[in-house]
């Protein structure tokens, strides 16, 4: 039985309401190791029953697995899911990323083979997961407009697309949700997108709000992680890096301890305490931890509390971009 008490926020000015913490399906197929789809599916259940019902996919992620998996879920319970999707990564047979394709043609094949493997008639939130730089975006955007009066879609979304281009896109039609990587140690987005979604109406969704499960405190070393884990080529995940952006994640967990919570939860009240437009989708594969971020949004910081947690980012400086040097040209764009 489905919970209601959990706390509930909208996605921009007219866009849904959904439950306050969403959930990050990526790594249920891809990115970060091995996975069971059992498992998956009993989270994705479990997230449904205690309240989380804001479910963020993408074509991309194990190449339509991840949509496919959602699938199995969607079959018996569409009407509690708010479900989010993306499109834009045109990958080969490898899994390789060939192109980022914004054409109006592509944006109308994409959305249709979501469709079908998601096994629904329509997409709540449909995000360009990045920006095409050979395509106007009032191109793209315009198409996916298209969608939703066709039905296929009914709001709109862009991801890792600069304060600019969200301002242009807009224009053409509402924009529900940005979404882009924001936590304790990838805070650009303050300087002009997070300002610019505000002038607009616009909600901000941050993925990776852990930190790619930085800020848990549980990974000390990359040795940590299997061989094929993505982390391990993240410039932040690496050797003096590493060791330097330890110390946040020392000094988060002693300002957790001492307030009776965890590092994550920590973290996920913090970002969800920067405003009421805010809604991360922090991943995972366990219910336990599952259990454990769900119960951040309970946590109210005080004035003092605010004060303790902006002296210590203060005082660390994260050291590495937050994607290798090659993947850094596809976001802010």
């Amino acid at each position: 039985m489905t919970h209601t008490n959990f706390p509930r926020r909208r996605l921009g000015a007219a866009g849904p309401e959904v439950s306050a913490l969403g959930l990050g399906c990526m790594g249920m197929s891809e990115f970060y190791g091995p996975a069971d789809e059992a498992q998956s599916l009993a989270v994705l259940n479990h997230a449904l029953d205690v309240g989380i019902d804001f479910l963020d996919t993408a074509d991309m992620y194990g190449s339509g697995a991840n949509e496919r998996l959602l699938s199995s879920l969607l079959r018996q319970r569409r009407d509690e899911v708010v479900l989010a999707t993306k499109f834009g990564h045109v990958r080969a047979a490898d899994g390789a990323v060939v192109r980022i394709d914004g054409s109006p043609a592509y944006v109308r094949q994409a959305c249709d083979a979501s469709l079908a493997r998601l096994r629904v008639d329509h997409i709540d939130l449909y995000y360009q997961h990045r920006v095409d730089k050979t395509v106007p975006i009032e191109d793209t955007v315009g198409a996916m407009a298209e969608l939703v009066k066709a039905g296929k879609v009914r709001h709109l979304g862009l991801s890792e697309a600069s304060a600019a281009t969200i301002r242009r896109a807009h224009a053409v039609h509402p924009i529900a949700a940005v979404q882009t990587e924001y936590s304790l140690w990838s805070r650009d987005v303050e300087a002009e997108i997070l300002p610019t979604c505000r002038e607009l109406g616009i909600a901000l969704v941050p993925y990776s709000p852990l930190g790619r499960g930085f800020l848990t405190g549980a990974i000390r070393s990359a040795d940590q992680l299997a061989p094929d884990d993505r982390r391990r080529i993240h410039p932040r995940f690496q050797g003096q890096n590493l060791d330097h952006n330890l110390a946040l994640a020392d000094s988060l967990k002693a300002l957790a301890e001492g307030w009776h919570c965890t590092p994550a939860q920590l973290a996920l009240a913090w970002l969800l305490d920067q405003g009421d437009d805010i809604v991360p989708i922090p991943g995972t594969r366990s219910i336990a931890r599952l259990d454990e971020n769900a119960q951040a949004a309970q946590i109210r910081l005080d004035e003092g509390r605010r004060e303790r947690i902006a002296a210590l980012l203060a005082t660390h400086a994260i050291e590495g971009t937050r994607y290798p040097q090659a993947q850094m040209s596809s976001v802010n764009v």
